[in-house]
């Protein structure tokens, strides 16, 4: 699975200025309005937010994968942001997450859905990536370096 193929530049925040879990899941939702007029992004952000209340999406090493499921979708949606300072996201091993990937997918699909997570999970284990991730410069920087994977 290329990851590459879900990604849009629109959706790729290079500096989070989010400061607490909630304002992060609401920043990265609010690139879905331009795009997607339809989109009640505080519907999104809630159905993130319920998520978020089952578990952690924090996974540690600095990233969280927050992810959900809607209705009103008809295709999976993937909202990439970095945050320069690092942002409390109650994460496994307590360390502020400052890489966010944000999976959207209909309700309907659930094996593409598992396997996009699983295809983030496994990019971000590698220490060179992250690294590289947050040395990009810039929307530009990261839109480059995300096509490669």
């Amino acid at each position: 699975m290329k990851l590459a193929e879900y990604l849009d530049k629109d959706l790729i925040i290079s500096d989070l200025s989010a400061r607490t879990k909630t304002e992060v899941l609401a920043e990265l939702v609010s690139t879905l309005s331009a795009k997607y007029p339809d989109l009640d992004p505080k519907r999104v952000a809630q159905v993130l937010m319920d998520r978020e209340m089952l578990g952690t999406t924090g996974i540690g090493d600095g990233i969280a994968i927050p992810h959900g499921k809607l209705d009103s979708i008809d295709q999976v949606l993937v909202i990439v942001g970095r945050s320069h300072e690092g942002v409390d996201f109650a994460s496994l091993d307590h360390k502020p997450a400052s890489i966010f990937f944000t999976v959207l997918a209909p309700s309907s699909v659930v094996g593409l859905h598992l396997k996009l997570l699983a295809t983030v999970s496994r990019l971000l284990k590698d220490g060179s990536f992250r690294q590289a991730f947050a040395d990009s410069p810039g929307q530009d920087g990261l839109w480059q370096l995300l096509q490669t994977v």
